[in-house]
């Protein structure tokens, strides 16, 4: 079974940076996507970046193009967001996710798609 844990999340001001990591245990993390979601108060679980594991592909949602980036360490199991020129919209708990599923244009964004789950890191950025 596979197991997720995020770290790295706190308290910045907006356009400060912050690096989410996500270690993985369980299971081979050479074949799963991985990807990032957040949930905001009193909103849904929305999808921020996904990575593959076949292929380089990386994807993200148009409000974090340009300031954050997906990346993964197959070495050391885990996949990271950082987070560049944060808004006070990025406030939000954001969760590792993963998946043994190939990575398209059908399915990334999918919260629905991805079986494993971490218990989410707050980050709140203040104006």
């Amino acid at each position: 079974q596979v197991q997720l844990e995020e770290s790295g999340g706190g308290l910045v001001q907006a356009g400060n940076s912050l690096k989410l990591s996500c270690a993985s245990s369980g299971g081979t993390f050479t074949y799963l996507a991985m990807a990032w979601f957040r949930q905001a108060p009193g909103k849904g679980r929305n999808f921020v970046a996904a990575i593959n594991w076949i292929t380089p592909d990386q994807y993200y949602t148009d409000a974090v193009k340009g300031r954050f980036t997906i990346s993964r360490d197959n070495d050391r199991n885990a996949v990271y967001l950082q987070m560049h020129s944060l808004k006070p919209e990025d406030t939000a708990v954001y969760y590792c996710a993963a998946d043994r599923m190939v990575l398209n244009s059908g399915n990334y964004y999918d919260a629905a798609r991805y079986d494993y789950w971490g218990q989410g890191t707050q980050v709140t950025v203040s104006s």
